[in-house]
């Protein structure tokens, strides 16, 4: 019984890890990627790959796309800001 216990103990511990580990953040503009929406594109992400600026979480489609909004964070924002705020929705 202790044996089935300790092993019920730990699969249930590893199945709260592997759903922890698939909650990914939660960020502005719906989860759109910052960048793209720089750029003009509506890239929808599952925002693991993200920024925090001046408080809020921003989110990307990948690596790169952090790498280039990160060069100039406050005019690319407002260049992602202007286009989701036009987009209808």
């Amino acid at each position: 019984m202790v044996r089935r216990y300790i092993s019920s103990a730990l699969a249930g511990a590893f199945v709260l890890g592997l759903a922890t580990a698939a909650v990914a953040a939660t960020g502005e503009f719906d989860n759109m990627c910052a960048e793209g929406l720089a750029l003009g594109k509506e890239i929808k992400t599952d925002c693991s790959v993200n920024a925090a600026i001046d408080g809020k979480t921003y989110c990307f489609g990948n690596e790169q796309a952090k790498t280039d909004f990160m060069k100039d964070p406050k005019g690319n924002l407002a260049k992602a800001q202007a286009y989701f705020s036009k987009k209808p929705g």
